[in-house]
């Protein structure tokens, strides 16, 4: 290898993207949330699909309000209370969409809300 190419090489990985947690936690949401939005287009043939897009979407909000409940988060307190309650009713609405009972669309609405203040960059 030459020294033009070992130059290249080294500086590579210089062009890849910065991962930040912003941009990891929109990326789950969107994967979830489109797996959401396609297990439901095939109706009932697709609830198994859906039942575990729900369910990875449940353990998702867990895992926020778990960040959210730590001392050392800095999101201000009235935005914490908002995901909060987002997360419940997320909780709550899982269940009635897994007992056939409701629709996935509040949850698809929520992410989708979620994924804009987390491209817009918002707090």
């Amino acid at each position: 290898m030459n020294a033009l190419l070992k130059a290249k090489s080294a500086y590579a990985a210089a062009k890849a993207p910065t991962r930040t947690a912003r941009n990891t936690e929109y990326e789950i949401l969107a994967r979830i949330t489109h797996r959401m939005i396609a297990a439901n287009s095939k109706g009932s043939d697709g609830f198994k699909e859906l039942v575990a897009a729900v369910s990875d979407n449940r353990k998702l909000w867990a895992l926020f309000t778990s960040d959210l409940a730590k001392d050392g988060n800095k999101l201000p307190v009235e935005l914490k209370q908002r995901l909060f309650h987002l997360a419940r009713f997320t909780r709550e609405h899982s269940s009635k969409v897994l007992a056939r009972k409701a629709s996935v669309q509040p949850l698809v609405e929520i992410n989708t809300a979620i994924m804009r203040g987390l491209r817009s960059g918002a707090s």
